[in-house]
């Protein structure tokens, strides 16, 4: 029977070693044209008889990009690994699994934390393994040194364009108040106004109220009529 061995390193939480008996597959293919899954799961099912694991679920997306932010059996693959329903995960690949460097770090640290082992078999990445484990250090240190180049890339960019003079954050947005008071008072909704004049229902309810104050004598002056407010 295999086991997982734990590493002293902090990314795996100190336990006691635990044998891997229950596994989940998991694959995916981007597109339904001419791909399909059961060539990965053919090959996992075979692996895990040969390392005489149990396969008790089998999480499979379909047609499903692996740059987007939900997968549904992704999700529920993670979900079950919160209720400790298998020992390790299986896939046929690294990028079948992770959406991106970030998000294949912090799933596999959550694994971890959770005491579910990973195995990728093409890419003979084991984190049951002393050798695996060092793989997803050097991950994580690549996952690491990918942030800072973007945001040394975004900080410079900035500097870059304030040095140009260019204003940075949104355009301002000149609204006519008098159209806003005339709507309201003809009975137009938040929603109706915000939408003829490509403003937010905030901001035409805020102008709406500072007209308020001004009849209810808070604020002293005239009403500012057709003058625009930059906003």
């Amino acid at each position: 029977m295999a086991r997982q061995q734990r590493s002293n390193n902090s990314a795996f939480p100190q336990q006691s070693d635990l044998p891997i008996a229950r596994v989940a597959l998991y694959a995916r293919v981007s597109t339904l044209n001419n791909q399909d899954p059961e060539m990965q799961l053919t090959e996992l099912r075979e692996y895990a008889g040969r390392r005489g694991w149990q396969i008790v679920d089998e999480f499979t997306d379909q047609g499903v990009s692996g740059c987007q932010e939900s997968r549904p059996a992704l999700n529920r693959l993670m979900a079950d690994a919160c209720r400790r329903r298998f020992d390790a995960v299986l896939v046929w690949k690294i990028d079948r699994f992770g959406r991106s460097l970030k998000h294949l770090v912090n799933a596999l640290a959550e694994l971890a934390a959770l005491g579910v082992a990973f195995v990728s078999l093409r890419d003979n990445l084991d984190l049951t393994t002393p050798s695996g484990r060092l793989m997803f250090q050097i991950i994580g240190a690549m996952a690491e040194f990918e942030r800072s180049l973007i945001q040394e890339r975004v900080k410079a960019g900035l500097r870059n364009a304030k040095a140009k003079g260019k204003r940075l954050g949104r355009p301002r947005v000149v609204v006519d108040e008098t159209a806003i008071f005339a709507m309201r008072d003809s009975g137009a909704s938040w929603r109706t106004i915000s939408g003829k004049l490509g403003i937010g229902v905030g901001t035409a309810h805020r102008i709406a109220q500072s007209r308020s104050k001004n009849l209810c004598g808070t604020c002293t002056g005239t009403l500012p009529g057709a003058a625009a407010a930059i906003l």
